[in-house]
Parts: structure tokens; sequence; C-alpha cells
């Protein structure tokens, strides 16, 4: 995880940038290497204290090595300190100290060595990997909150084609980092109501800010700095109550989706006819049955009725205005426009999805 510099006020940490681990915690590596080393320290004290009568203590007018002497002669030894007291008499031991030992000293002191530099190494990489994601990060999707909602929203873009690390979440709980980092996001950790954090998001060049934080309050001001940030980005907020729409969008919101409305209104639909909310639910769920998509309009439709086509027409986008299929304005299709249709998740035989092949597009670039 890499952690930009943050300030601290009051005890809480604000504005820190986390990208997902592509690698073990550099402390999972910390101590597999100190282990290692211990392993080493022990192994050695073992083997000297096991042949110990090939060694002579020159402080101790026996002579004699016991266990306490060998964990000094290992230490000592390992660290390439060497005092001298304490040296191996027998020809077989100095063989043991020639090609044993001083591997194992080579190898005790690389771990040691190298764990540093591996952390220092860590850290500086991560940094990079962090400044570098600030440089290239432009027309990405900036998405505040990361529970039930931000979740359905990140799966839902990720179905449609946009790239995950295109997406970075902006939520102040440990638990949503784990769960975005988790997902393959970047995370900022903090106060999206705060400048200093949704700067470090990259608002100023995101293309798109979903607000789905569980508070109206919290949603309309951080709509508010989103906008004092980026005036040209697209907002799309959730508010719980009806009667926040209206603030929400003085305050910059372009799409303000209700949920408990619509929860309530998928409620009701189910309750008059189960059939009828079967079939809502399909539409909102992305991947099976139907789907609701916005594509293209063809060549070869130029012209034609939205009725007409082999896609169920629903509305018709033309100069960033939407009309509903049999609104008059749009009874031939023209060059530019776009359609709002429903369609198969997936393609069948008998199930058409036509501009999902390539053809020839109306734009008025031709």
């Amino acid at each position: 995880m890499a952690e930009d510099s943050s300030d601290i006020t009051q005890g809480r940490v604000r504005g820190k940038l986390s990208l997902p681990d592509q690698a073990r915690s550099p402390w999972w590596e910390l101590g597999r290497r100190l282990l290692a080393a211990l392993a080493i320290l022990v192994g050695t004290v073992l083997l000297v204290w096991l042949d110990r009568e090939a060694y002579v203590d020159g402080n101790d007018p026996t002579g004699r090595v016991d266990l306490v002497d060998s964990l000094y002669y290992t230490t000592v030894t390992l660290s390439t300190t060497g005092y001298g007291d304490i040296a191996p008499v027998e020809a077989h031991a100095r063989m043991i100290n020639a090609f044993v030992v001083t591997p194992l000293r080579i190898a005790f002191l690389v771990l040691l060595i190298g764990t540093t530099l591996e952390v220092l190494a860590s850290q500086g990489r991560e940094l990079f990997r962090a400044a570098r994601w600030r440089k290239h990060m432009r027309s990405h999707v900036v998405v505040v909150g990361y529970g039930t909602k931000g979740r359905a929203a990140v799966d839902t873009l990720v179905n449609n084609g946009q790239d995950r690390e295109s997406i970075i979440v902006v939520d102040p709980g440990a638990a949503a980092l784990q769960e975005a980092h988790a997902d393959g996001l970047a995370v900022v950790t903090g106060d999206a109501t705060r400048q200093d954090v949704l700067r470090r998001a990259g608002v100023e060049n995101a293309d798109q800010v979903i607000i789905t934080t569980d508070r109206d309050d919290s949603n309309v001001l951080a709509t508010l700095t989103v906008r004092q940030l980026n005036p040209e980005v697209w907002i799309v907020a959730a508010v719980r109550e009806q009667e926040n729409v209206a603030l929400m969008r003085q305050s910059g919101a372009n799409s303000v989706i209700t949920s408990s409305d619509a929860v309530g209104r998928l409620l009701g639909l189910s309750s008059l006819s189960p059939t009828l909310g079967s079939v809502m639910e399909d539409l909102l769920t992305y991947g099976e049955g139907l789907e609701v998509a916005e594509r293209d309009l063809l060549v070869s439709e130029v012209g034609r009725q939205p009725q007409r086509l082999p896609d169920q027409v629903i509305a018709v986008v033309r100069d960033e205005k939407v009309y509903r299929y049999f609104d008059p304005v749009v009874t031939q299709l023209a060059r530019g426009d776009r359609l709002i249709v429903v369609r198969p998740a997936k393609e069948l035989p008998w199930a058409p999805r036509p501009g999902t092949h390539d053809e020839d597009l109306a734009n008025d670039d031709d």
C-alpha cells in the first residue's frame, strides 16, 4: 500500500492516497527475513555447542566452551566482530568455520542489510507509483463513498468497459479501504467535503464524480466542493429523501437519484404486479436478461423511425436533449442522434444487438 504525505489534524489522517497492493507488504517481507536470520543464528549456536570440544575459550582457565560461550561466539562471528577469545583448535572445526560458518555469516549480513534496503526501496517504489498515478490520471471517475451503492456503481462501470485503474474511491472508513483495495481500486482516505482530499483524488481532472454517501447533508457538501474544484465535471449524486433533490441540483449535481423513492416504487410495482417488478429488477441487473443501454445511431438507421429499429428504442438523445421515442421531434432519426434502447444483455441468434459489431456510425463528422 502506498501512503502519500498527509496532514495530521486532531490525531486523524486526512487525504491519504492508497493504491492497490501489487505484492506482499514490506513488513511481511521484514518478518520473513528476520525469522531466517534467527534460524541462522540458532543453527550456528547449535553447531558450535555440539562441537564444543573442538573450541577453546582463552578467557576461561579450563578452556571449556559452554552454551553461553557458543551463543557469544556465534554473535560476534556472524556480526564480523570476532574478538578472538574463543577459537577453533581442531582441524575439522576450522574446516567447518571456513565452509559452513563463513557462508552463514555472509547470509546473515545479506539478510540484515538486504532487509533494510528492501524496506527503503519498497517505500520509494510506492511513492513513485503514487506520483506516476497522479501524473497520468486524467478523465477518470471519482466515487465518493464505497458502501452498497458505491460498490454497485463501480461494478456497473466495470461491466460496461470502464478500466478499474481509472476509478478512484474517496471514503474515510478503514473497511471501505480494504474492500476497495480487494476490488483493485485506488483509494483516498478522507472526508470528501474537504478540498484537499478531493484534490488528492484528482477531481480537477476527473470526467465524472459519483457521490453515494449515506447522508444527504454530506452529499450536498461534497457536491458543492466538487463543483467548486471542477465546474465542468459530470456529477451524479444519490439522496435518501425526495425533498433534498432540488437542493442537490442547486449544489451542482447533473443527475440526482432518490434511493428511498426508487426502492419504494419497485416495492409498489412488485406488490401490484410481481411480473412487472421482476422485469424492472431485470433491467437494473447488469449482465442478465435485459439491459438498458445508450448507443450511437448507425448509418443504416438514418431517416428511419425509432419504432422500426431492431432494438427497442425508448428514447432519443438529440442536441443533448432527451426525447421519448413517440415524440414528434424524433419521428425520423438524424445523424448525431444517440439511442436509449432496451436490448438483450447477451446476444442470441434470435436476439441481435445492433451497434456492437463495429458497424458504421452516423456521426456528424462523417
